[in-house]
């Protein structure tokens, strides 16, 4: 058993480590307020603009851009937004893990895989495991533009459009309340354009200029904004998942302290019981 000086050492320690862990939930905690501000304004324009895309399409059926195209699959690429640090329980391991079991889906049907990375955990993890990688981006902040994003974006564009990759599948985590984050994988092209949007209603357009410019360009802001949507989202997730991490942290060192505390008061007892067992016995042969 360890004396008294080796806990009271350890518990200090812990104590140490519980204020780290108390502070950085505290931190996450206000983080994740701000990064849900940023999510809540971001997802009317994303919806809205889906909305607008399924009308415009189905007003004009005589031009089918080639994101609306279905094809013969035979490779696929995946766009995979990860945390670019740690610390946040197993946010970014579910969501990996989801992503291989889809991956290994295809790769036995036949299909060749494309990624597309975004967080450096997502880039450490795919090193290791394998991969074709064909963009990669990393140390994006807190706060992300669209444009620490658009290049890796467009990599797999151009890829659809010159017919590389016959499938985009964007795998992220979706936050659904401050306990639960979702990992999800949804297709991002080719789209369906039989979407109504929430209405159920039409709308008959007049163009300035044609349909065809329209569309190619309300598309591609489109797929940038679902990305970008699916980053932003993302560090909420993060930041919840790491405020839940670090009281988890925090309770778990408030256990192991009074753990250790029992166990040093108990040596204490012991060590003063042993001391007065010595004296008395001392006292009796005298």
């Amino acid at each position: 058993m360890a004396n008294a000086k080796e806990l009271r050492k350890q518990i200090g320690s812990i104590k140490n480590t519980q204020k780290i862990t108390s502070a950085m939930e505290m931190v996450a905690a206000s983080k994740m307020r701000k990064a849900q501000e940023r999510m809540a304004r971001g997802r009317p324009y994303s919806d809205q603009i889906r909305d607008v895309i399924g009308h415009v399409a189905n007003a004009s059926p005589e031009y089918r851009h080639q994101f609306m195209i279905e094809r013969e699959v035979k490779r696929i690429g995946y766009i995979v937004v990860t945390t670019d640090k740690g610390l946040c329980g197993g946010l970014n391991v579910n969501l990996l893990k989801a992503t291989v079991k889809d991956i290994k889906k295809w790769v036995e049907e036949g299909v060749e895989v494309d990624l597309c990375l975004i967080g450096n955990k997502g880039v450490q993890f795919f090193r290791n495991y394998g991969g074709n990688v064909l963009a990669a981006s990393s140390h994006i902040s807190e706060t992300p533009a669209i444009s620490d994003l658009i290049g890796s974006i467009k990599v797999m564009l151009d890829a659809f459009e010159e017919g590389r990759v016959d499938k985009i599948f964007l795998s992220n985590n979706v936050f659904v309340n401050t306990m639960t984050q979702r990992p999800t994988i949804s297709q991002l092209v080719p789209l369906d354009a039989t979407e109504e949007g929430k209405s159920g209603y039409r709308w008959d357009y007049i163009y300035e200029p044609d349909a065809r410019q329209l569309i190619e360009g309300l598309i591609t802001r489109f797929l940038e904004s679902q990305v970008y949507q699916a980053v932003v989202e993302n560090v909420a997730c993060e930041q919840a998942a790491k405020m839940i991490a670090m009281k988890s942290a925090t309770d778990n060192a408030g256990d192991l302290i009074d753990e250790l505390e029992l166990i040093m008061n108990n040596a204490r007892q012991a060590a003063i019981t042993q001391e007065l067992s010595e004296i008395v016995g001392g006292a009796a042969a005298v």
